[in-house]
């Protein structure tokens, strides 16, 4: 018997987990995906946002604030890039100056510290590539950037080392009540525990419904991105917003942790649950509307592009905690925007309403502490080339464009919740994100990853099931150069 069973590993459902492990308990998390991270967690701004944005005293404005004060703790515990960039809501014509003033006194309200309103010259003399429309500026210092697979990883390998277990591969199909709790039907088996968390973003109203007659409804909203290359990095500084719509905080231009340029995400409503395919219209789109806040946006120097699924409630706000005629199972549901930000606070909360109901112990033995892939570029040369003489695999140059070695590699591979997929290892070093998107360096991954877990080069995926990469070997080896002048 389980205490509790947390359906989803994104960055919710992996900071629930990591606060439950500092009780003592039998926790697991049932992840349908390959991997961590693999559903809206990999696919998002990377913003800490300041939290002026929701409806104050929603669970958004609550939980976005918390959040955002916890985020430098929780970066250094969990060896996270994080940096306070600060962000611009801009706004573009003198019109809306009086809902720009509205938007600084609701984040007043909210418990945002250091908002300022801006001039025009004012917020130029910042951020000297702001367009030519924009009128004025809030200035909101507390919002930052972070690496949100390292978040999410960080989560989840820390919860694993303090005793939690996670199951990957495997989708719940049932969930029912029983006499002491509920049994999670899986494809893989079936488990039985006291208390169920909910945390499967888009599909977390498709559980919730199993259970209890107050109905969700997540509708998935899709959000295309460009990533540019990092000779675009410097571009703007902070992040910059414009005035938020009705289908959220519109196209954005942003450094990232990592020196690239991000610009996105559009807003559009979909039905399939799985539809995180760009468009040309949403890149059309993106290109277009960045341009009104930022100028000169090098749209040719974008070396990838991709969606997200954000898990919109139609109630328009983060749904958290039991449902009145389903007790012991607990929702964090519908967690977009500004989810990533929240996620601390919202792993917080409800492993406390957990910890509550079931009335759990404290882990005395609870590790706060996560280190993340070792990088050798952190040493000075003399450094460097001293770790590289006792540790050569570290020397061997894999991915050249983000200089990521085979030790990393191994590292990535052989930690707790190790990476078992090509997009597994790109996301924990970084191998593959560079200007050739993995070009030139997915042949030397595979082939890592196929020593290092002893199966064949065919079985090695690029992410899920079905995502294989090599289909299979010829017979023949290349030909002698005797049979090629034939």
């Amino acid at each position: 018997m389980w205490d509790a069973v947390i359906i989803g590993a994104g960055v919710t459902g992996s900071a629930i987990a990591r606060e439950l492990s500092r009780r003592k308990g039998k926790f697991c998390v049932i992840e349908k995906e390959s991997d961590v991270c693999s559903g809206t967690s990999k696919a998002n701004s990377a913003i800490v946002h300041a939290g002026f944005d929701a409806e104050t005293g929603s669970n958004k404005a609550i939980f976005n604030v918390r959040g955002n004060q916890m985020m430098d703790q929780i970066s250094e515990e969990l060896d996270v890039p994080f940096r306070r960039n600060g962000a611009f809501v801009v706004c573009l014509n003198e019109e809306e100056l009086p809902a720009l003033r509205a938007l600084y006194e609701r984040g007043l309200q909210n418990g945002v510290k250091e908002l300022r309103l801006l001039s025009r010259e004012e917020a130029v003399e910042m951020e000297p590539n702001l367009s030519d429309a924009v009128v004025g500026a809030l200035y909101a210092p507390t919002s930052g950037i972070v690496c949100p697979f390292e978040l999410t990883m960080g989560f989840a390998e820390n919860a694993a080392k303090n005793g939690v277990e996670f199951r990957l591969d495997t989708a719940v199909t049932k969930i029912e009540k029983t006499t002491f709790g509920w049994r999670v039907i899986t494809e893989n088996g079936e488990l039985e525990t006291r208390a169920v968390v909910n945390a499967a973003g888009v599909y977390a109203d498709v559980f919730h419904n199993m259970v209890s007659k107050e109905t969700l409804t997540i509708t998935p909203r899709r959000g295309d991105y460009c990533l540019l290359d990092k000779t675009a990095g410097h571009h703007v500084e902070r992040t910059i917003f414009q005035l938020p719509g009705k289908l959220g905080k519109g196209i954005l231009v942003t450094p990232t942790v990592h020196g690239n340029l991000l610009v996105g995400p559009t807003a559009v409503d979909v039905e399939d649950k799985e539809a995180t395919a760009t468009t040309a219209a949403g890149i059309a789109d993106l290109t277009e509307k960045s341009a009104l806040a930022v100028r000169n946006v090098p749209m040719r120097q974008v070396i990838t592009s991709f969606a997200g699924l954000r898990a919109h409630d139609d109630r328009g706000d983060f749904v958290l905690g039991e449902p009145d005629d389903a007790p012991y199972f607990f929702d964090a549901a519908g967690i977009e925007s500004p989810g990533l930000t929240s996620a601390p606070a919202i792993g917080e909360y409800i492993a406390t309403l957990v910890t509550e109901r079931l009335g759990l112990e404290k882990n005395e033995d609870f590790n706060p502490i996560r280190r993340g892939v070792f990088h050798p570029s952190s040493l000075s040369f003399e450094e460097r080339a001293e770790f590289i003489r006792f540790h050569p695999a570290y020397g061997r140059m894999i991915c050249r464009c983000e200089g990521m070695s085979e030790g990393e590699i191994l590292d990535a591979i052989h930690r707790p919740l190790g990476a078992t997929t090509v997009d597994g290892v790109k996301r924990r070093t970084r191998a593959g994100m560079g200007r050739c998107q993995g070009g030139f360096c997915s042949p030397r991954v595979m082939e890592i990853l196929a020593r290092e877990l002893h199966v064949d080069l065919t079985e090695i995926r690029k992410a899920d099931r079905g995502s294989e990469i090599a289909v299979g070997q010829t017979d023949k080896g290349l030909p002698e150069a005797a049979e090629w002048k034939e």
